[in-house]
């Protein structure tokens, strides 16, 4: 079942401190402001994926969630198999299951060897298959890969449903749809930070795109290094940063937004740039009506 996604949904950073009471009430907020989706990332160990799913889930009306990603590190194919069964049944068109291979330092933590994820992730998915055959699924749910090199967005096409690139440039999406092909998901995140100094800005964005680059090299940089844009944290140029984040106001936020759609995204993930979770969903508030949004 493909889920009616719309053109704009949400990816909302996991580490800002906020209760479940103020999670449930920014996602009421996301529901009604018009947005398609709510994704959210996992490592290894906090808060688990499908539990967070749960929650979102149960506490919204019609937002589609999305697991950007379910960490393969974090349990056993079949288990993964079986949890987006679970949510796909209770809320039947409202969930898509993003998956990915991580980091080293995630694997590691229980104690695998993050060699040849290519591979490690083919045979992942086979296990899912595997499963899947024994305990057919009574509602499908989509499968999408946290795909940023040709050969796993190779695998996205083959062996899923599409993909969920994660902080990578436009010319990325172009990359992407053309591996893909039509009829394939590909719903890339996109950083937005709603503000129009351009100082200011580009500032903020240098610091978040060089942790970003930090803590998932070296997969990102090569991917950044592979459409000419230097990975060097000392040395982040404006054209890097611009290329990462859009910042500016609500108008250039959207001309972003539908520059991705023109490069052939099906579903883009407007993810803020902000100090805390209330924030984050003033910025969405504000960006709402520049996306053609209409609240509920």
């Amino acid at each position: 079942m493909k889920p009616a996604l719309g053109p704009v949904g949400v990816w909302l950073y996991g580490g800002r401190p906020a209760t479940i009471a103020q999670r449930r009430n920014a996602l009421t907020r996301i529901d009604r402001l018009g947005y398609g989706s709510v994704w959210y990332g996992e490592g290894v160990g906090g808060r688990d994926a499908f539990a967070r799913a749960a929650i979102q889930l149960a506490a919204t009306e019609r937002l589609v969630v999305g697991t950007g990603i379910a960490n393969i590190w974090s349990r056993p194919a079949p288990t993964m198999q079986a949890g987006g069964l679970a949510l796909a049944e209770a809320y039947p068109g409202r969930f898509v299951l993003g998956i990915g291979a991580g980091l080293a330092a995630q694997a590691e933590r229980v104690g695998e060897k993050f060699e040849k994820p290519l591979t490690h992730m083919r045979n992942y998915l086979s296990e899912m298959d595997s499963e899947a055959a024994l305990n057919p699924p009574p509602v499908p749910f989509p499968r999408v890969l946290a795909a940023i090199g040709p050969k796993m967005l190779e695998l996205s096409r083959d062996a899923a449903d599409g993909a969920h690139p994660f902080f990578m440039p436009l010319e990325h999406t172009v990359q992407a749809r053309e591996i893909l092909g039509p009829g394939k998901l590909l719903i890339p995140h996109q950083s937005v930070f709603l503000e129009p100094d351009p100082v200011k800005a580009r500032h903020t964005a240098r610091e978040l795109l060089g942790v970003v680059l930090n803590q998932g090299a070296p997969a990102y940089a090569k991917a950044w290094r592979r459409f000419g844009y230097a990975e060097d944290r000392e040395t982040i140029s404006d054209r890097f940063v611009d290329a990462a984040i859009a910042w500016g106001d609500e108008e250039a936020i959207a001309k972003r937004v539908n520059e991705q759609l023109d490069a052939g995204a099906d579903h883009v993930l407007v993810s803020p740039v902000a100090p805390d979770l209330n924030a984050a969903v003033d910025q969405l508030e504000r960006l709402a009506p520049a996306l053609g949004l209409t609240s509920n």
